[in-house]
């Protein structure tokens, strides 16, 4: 981007030359644009640990591979919209993860 070196406004195109839309001041020639950002992290940025992302409601339901008696579960619509939808459950103690349809 280029400004006026008058009044300091950005120069726009006009036809074939690039001037300034305040004053008279034009230019000949092509204007480069050169865009640039700077990010800037954020100190203390979380990370989840696997215990502590978990947010899913518990259930009692026997585990098929350890036998534990509490499992995280939800339901989603894996089939067509008339059918019933799928339940997924993860054991709370060896996270096996299952489904059950219904």
């Amino acid at each position: 981007m280029k400004f006026c070196p008058k009044c300091g406004t950005l120069l726009v195109q006009k036809r074939k030359l690039f001037g300034c839309p305040r004053c008279t001041y034009t230019e000949k020639g092509k204007v480069k644009i050169i865009t640039s950002e700077k990010f800037a992290k954020k100190a203390g940025g979380g990370v989840l640990r696997e215990n502590e992302s978990i947010v899913m409601p518990t259930i009692t339901i026997d585990c098929p591979k350890c036998k534990n008696e509490e499992a995280y579960f939800y339901t989603a619509q894996t089939r067509a919209g008339d059918e019933a939808e799928t339940q997924f459950f993860q054991c709370t103690k060896c996270k096996y993860r299952w489904r059950r349809y219904t």
